[in-house]
C-alpha cells in the first residue's frame, strides 16, 4: 500500500500536463480537418525557393512547431511533406531530416502549446511564460548560428527538380484561404499576451471547430470524431498519408507514459532511491558546474529512460538539491533542463523522441549529425557559463 500511495503521489503531479495533452490531441485534429495545418503546408511551400531549401526546412519547421506545440506533430504533416519534396529533388535527405528535427524541437522545448515545457513548469513550480522567455533569450546565439550553417548547406545542396505536387493536391482537398489560419493566430496572439495556455487551446479548437464545419463542410459528428480519434481523409489523395492523426486517443500513449514516469518519480522520492547518488550529483558549486552535471545527468537519463518524459523527470530529481544548496532560483533549474534533457533526449538513437521522428520520416540515424540547433542549446550554455566564471575570477583577482 505504501509504495502504491507513493506512486500515486508521484503521477497526480501529472494531472495538469494531463489536460494538456487532451488538448493538444484535439487542436491538432481540428486544425486538420479545418485545413489549418494544410495551409500552413501550402503557404509554406509556396514560400520556398530551391537554392534556400534547407534552411526554409529549418525555418518552417520551427514556426510550425513553435504553433503546434508538438515535435511528433509538425514532422508528421510539414516534415513529411519536405521529405517528400527533398526526395524528388535529390536533396540530401539526412541533412533534410536534421534540418526538420531541429525545428520540430525548436517548438517542442519553448512553445506554450508544448507538453514538455508545460511539465518542466510543473515539477519546477515556475511560470510557463517566464520559462518560455528565459528560453527564447538562451536560445538566440543557437538559433543564429544553426540558421547560418542551413543556410550554407542549403547552397551546397540545392534541391534539384521539385517534383512533388501537394501544393495543388492541398487546394483540391481544402479550401485554403487566410481565414484558416485564425485558429493558429489565435494561439499566437494569446501567448503574446501571457493567456493561460488551456484557455487558448480550447478557444482555439472551438474556433477550428467552427471554420471546418462552415468553410470545408464537415457536420458535427464528423468533427466530435476527429477528436476523440484524429483526423483522417477519405480519399486516395497522397495527403491521407501526410495529414492525418491527432485526436485524444493519440495522446492516450504519451499520457501513460508521462504518468507512469511520474509514479515512478514517487515510488523514488518515497523510498530516497536517489540519494544515493546525491554525493555525486551535488559536487557543484557554481551554475556552470551545477549546468555540466545537469547535462551529463540528462544524458545517463535519456539513454536508460529511453522517452523525453522520464529523462526530464529523473534529471529534475538527480539535481534539484544541487541547485537549491547553491542558492540558484527554480527559474535557473526550468532553464538549464530545457537547455539539457529536452534537447538531448532526441538525439539519444533509441529514445522515443528521435525514433518516432526518423520513422515517420522513413529516414536513418545519420539524421542526428545534421541536428544542430539541438547540440547548440547546451553548447553554447556551457561556454557562456565558463566565460562568466571565468570573468568573475578575473574580477576577483
Amino acid at each position: 500500500m505504501d509504495v502504491l500511495r507513493m506512486a500515486y503521489n508521484g503521477g497526480k503531479k501529472s494531472f495538469i500536463v494531463l489536460q494538456i495533452f487532451i488538448l493538444i490531441g484535439a487542436v491538432t485534429s481540428t486544425w486538420m480537418a479545418s485545413g489549418t495545418v494544410p495551409a500552413i503546408v501550402y503557404y509554406g511551400i509556396k514560400l520556398l525557393d530551391p537554392n534556400t531549401f534547407i534552411i526554409s526546412v529549418f525555418l518552417i519547421c520551427s514556426a510550425v512547431s513553435f504553433l503546434l506545440g508538438t515535435s511528433f506533430g509538425t514532422v508528421g504533416t510539414v516534415g513529411v511533406a519536405f521529405m517528400v519534396m527533398a526526395r524528388g529533388g535529390d536533396a540530401n535527405l539526412s541533412l533534410v531530416a536534421g534540418a526538420i528535427l531541429s525545428g520540430a524541437y525548436f517548438g517542442d522545448r519553448c512553445s506554450p502549446m508544448s507538453s514538455s515545457a508545460n511539465l518542466v513548469a510543473n515539477i519546477t513550480e515556475t511560470n510557463l511564460y517566464t520559462n518560455i522567455k528565459n528560453m527564447f533569450r538562451s536560445s538566440s546565439i543557437p538559433l543564429v548560428i544553426a540558421v547560418f550553417i542551413y543556410l550554407i548547406f542549403s547552397f551546397m545542396f540545392p534541391l534539384n527538380v521539385v517534383q512533388s505536387n501537394i501544393s495543388s493536391e492541398i487546394v483540391k482537398t481544402f479550401d485554403i484561404s487566410i481565414i484558416t489560419l485564425i485558429p493558429a493566430l489565435i494561439v499566437l496572439v494569446f501567448c503574446i499576451f501571457r493567456i493561460n495556455v488551456k484557455v487558448s487551446i480550447a478557444i482555439s479548437i472551438i474556433a477550428a471547430s467552427i471554420i471546418s464545419m462552415a468553410i470545408q463542410q464537415n457536420s458535427v459528428i464528423d468533427i466530435i470524431r476527429y477528436i476523440i480519434m484524429g483526423y483522417d481523409l477519405k480519399t486516395d489523395s497522397i495527403l491521407s498519408e501526410i495529414i492525418k492523426g491527432g485526436g485524444i486517443v493519440s495522446m492516450l500513449k504519451s499520457a501513460y507514459i508521462v504518468f507512469v514516469s511520474s509514479a515512478f518519480t514517487g515510488i523514488f522520492e518515497g523510498t530516497k532511491m536517489l540519494e544515493s547518488l546525491d554525493s555525486i550529483t551535488n559536487k557543484s558549486d557554481s551554475r556552470a558546474g551545477s549546468f555540466f552535471t545537469t547535462i551529463i545527468v540528462s544524458i545517463i537519463t535519456s539513454a536508460f529512460g529511453c522517452t523525453q518524459t522520464l529523462a526530464l523527470i529523473l534529471t529534475h530529481m538527480l539535481v534539484k538539491k544541487n541547485y537549491e544548496e547553491n542558492g540558484i532560483n527554480k527559474e535557473s533549474l526550468a532553464l538549464d533542463i530545457e537547455n539539457s534533457a529536452i534537447v538531448i533526449a532526441p538525439l539519444i538513437p533509441w529514445n522515443i523522441a528521435l525514433l518516432v521522428p526518423l520513422a515517420t520520416l522513413n529516414a536513418g540515424e545519420s539524421a542526428i549529425l545534421y541536428a544542430f540547433y539541438l547540440y547548440l542549446i547546451p553548447l553554447t550554455s556551457v561556454l557562456y557559463f565558463k566565460m562568466r566564471n571565468s570573468k568573475k575570477l578575473a574580477i576577483q583577482d
